[in-house]
């Protein structure tokens, strides 16, 4: 009994320690900028500031570069996992000389973390004119979403039988119909893991985006914060309220989709 009492008290300790962060974020968002400087780590104000929020959202320009977030999130998400699927299926399912070595390879780009190919992407785009274009960012987020997207439905596919395949190209099914008919739906599972692990990778990247977008037309949504960074001072209170409605998106999907993405993660792990 003490020791199941324990055990839940670490986890309850554990999980308050995780939430702590949003927990304080959401807090700061609702404060004056002159109220940040005190000695209490959480300052709960007696009137919330609902203006910081106001300001996000006329001054931060937060409608347009969401629209631009959701669109350069969304595109990379689909194709990547439009990509995998198909390069799944080939490696795992037709026989070919080379199919172990490219499996290798494409495992390769888990090590890599994206922000080494900075500059010779920053050089590339540069020669090929695509500077403050929506598909400098696109392409790198899709090429890292590979390996991880590739393993997982590699393994999914693996526990699915042959024979279903096997019956709709007696029945005069394509390659492709095989893919997209017989497939598909049988590792949406699968599909939506990789979907959501992805968005919650490229949702709030800032890197990538500040050094490939330089006008105001495609910027992303973490751009918003820097609206309200001065020389001198900042808006600190407009910067929380932003960074809230940045980790807001991210927050609802993983807790709505987290018994899925468990799914789908340990479908592949036991073959059979």
């Amino acid at each position: 009994m003490i020791r199941k009492f324990s055990l839940q008290a670490l986890l309850w300790f554990v999980a308050l320690m995780q939430l702590f962060p949003l927990i304080w974020l959401i807090n700061y968002s609702f404060l004056k900028s002159g109220d940040f400087f005190g000695k209490r780590i959480l300052q709960w104000p007696s009137q919330p500031e609902w203006i910081n929020y106001v300001n996000a959202f006329t001054y931060g320009s937060v409608p347009k570069f969401l629209l631009n977030s959701f669109f350069i999130t969304m595109a990379s998400v689909l194709l990547a996992a439009l990509l995998s699927l198909m390069l799944s299926y080939a490696i795992s399912r037709m026989k070919w000389r080379l199919s172990g070595v490219t499996m290798a390879f494409i495992m390769l780009g888990m090590i890599i973390p994206i922000h080494a190919t900075l500059l010779p992407n920053f050089i590339l785009f540069n020669e090929l004119n695509m500077i403050d274009n929506p598909f400098s960012l696109i392409f790198p987020y899709i090429a890292f979403s590979l390996p991880i997207s590739v393993l997982i439905l590699t393994g999914f596919l693996q526990t699915l039988p042959r024979s279903i395949e096997e019956s709709a190209v007696m029945d005069g099914c394509s390659v492709y119909g095989v893919i997209f008919r017989i497939i598909m739906p049988m590792t949406k599972p699968a599909i939506a893991t990789v979907c959501i692990m992805n968005f919650i990778s490229w949702w709030n990247e800032f890197i990538m985006a500040n050094t490939f977008l330089t006008s105001e037309k495609f910027k992303t949504l973490p751009f918003s914060i820097m609206k309200f960074a001065g020389q001198y001072s900042s808006n600190y209170g407009a910067q929380f309220a932003v960074m809230t409605m940045i980790a807001l998106p991210t927050v609802i999907i993983y807790l709505l989709f987290t018994e899925q993405m468990s799914r789908g993660i340990t479908a592949g792990a036991v073959k059979g």
